[in-house]
């Protein structure tokens, strides 16, 4: 809608995970080299977790792009809210097996001759399961149980879990242990720095057919208030910034000003008490300073204590008080 008016060839904050908005942060880079390396040296399990919109379906994406030029043989899942049975079957169609078995025993066998003969071929298999956190604990077991066809150096099927935090709360389960056991390589995604945000719309302009015109179009004034906003979230950078985008285009304004954020961030409630505390899971305060406010009245508190408790001085106190 507003591409045509600000010189851009496509949406730059689309929400969709193209790996041509991709930006290399060095802990992006960092993530994706672990699950690439994971796969290709045939570690089998790895897990990559993060917090709500910072980028791991866009890693995925990634992923799934390098396996498909390395010539991996891979299943993608991004819905794991189904029974065993179900898992299965989604499992062996990405794989491309035809004329999948009905019953559990048939479907296994089906899947272990799959996995032999992709081996026997000098190829690798790999399994990308999206939304990991959602699996119950039976089905992360059951997926442990994947992994037990192996030969003497490889195991023959390389699973992939990318989920939310609760999937680390998950394998650090007691129950769970066995697959937590089978973890080779983890790691952990976080919201971007300051720094890192500036790039990161720069970029995504850029790509968009704008190199070079981040601050013409977000000022510094009103990149502080993204930055505000954001908390580093990637989504969130494209939320308020296609939103912002908007309001321009509506009032034919060519830089967005830090009012036109503001009024995005109001409309979508993303107040800084509760944008924080929900996508990043970091508490905050009610009101700015009230922290600070209770320390000091802490201390004050303690003083008066300490006075009173040293000698001579109860009597004195009384003295006043009388």
């Amino acid at each position: 809608m507003y591409e045509k008016f600000y010189g851009l060839s496509q949406s730059p904050f689309r929400m969709s995970p193209d790996p041509a908005f991709y930006y290399a942060t060095a802990r992006h880079n960092e993530a994706l080299a672990n699950l690439t390396y994971g796969v290709l040296m045939q570690k089998g399990f790895i897990v990559l977790t993060g917090e709500v919109g910072t980028g791991k379906t866009l890693l995925v994406r990634c992923l799934l792009d390098t396996l498909h030029r390395s010539r991996v043989a891979h299943a993608y899942i991004f819905n794991p809210l189904v029974s065993a049975d179900d898992l299965l079957r989604m499992i062996l169609t990405d794989f491309g097996i035809r004329d999948v078995k009905s019953t559990r025993a048939e479907m296994l066998q089906q899947f272990n001759e799959y996995l032999i003969e992709v081996y026997r071929r000098g190829g690798v298999t790999a399994l990308v399961i999206d939304e990991a956190h959602l699996l119950a604990p039976i089905l992360l077991e059951e997926i442990r149980l994947m992994t037990n066809i192996e030969t003497s150096q490889h195991k023959l099927l390389q699973i992939v879990l990318v989920g939310q935090p609760e999937l680390d709360e998950s394998l650090d389960s007691p129950e769970l242990r066995q697959v937590k056991q089978r973890v080779a390589l983890r790691y952990s995604l976080e919201p971007l720095t300051d720094m890192e945000v500036r790039g990161y719309i720069d970029r995504r302009l850029e790509v968009a057919g704008a190199p070079g015109r981040a601050l013409q179009i977000f000022p510094p004034p009103t990149l502080a208030r993204i930055l505000h906003y954001s908390h580093g979230i990637p989504r969130l950078v494209n939320t308020i910034c296609d939103g912002a985008l908007v309001n321009g285009y509506g009032r034919k304004a060519k830089v967005i000003a830090p009012a036109m954020v503001e009024e995005v961030a109001t409309d979508l409630r993303l107040s800084y008490k509760n944008t924080a505390a929900k996508m990043t899971g970091t508490p905050t305060s009610g009101k700015r300073g009230e922290d600070d406010l209770s320390r000091k009245m802490l201390v004050k508190t303690l003083l008066r204590l300490a006075r009173l408790l040293e000698p001579g001085q109860e009597e004195k106190s009384r003295g006043v008080a009388g």
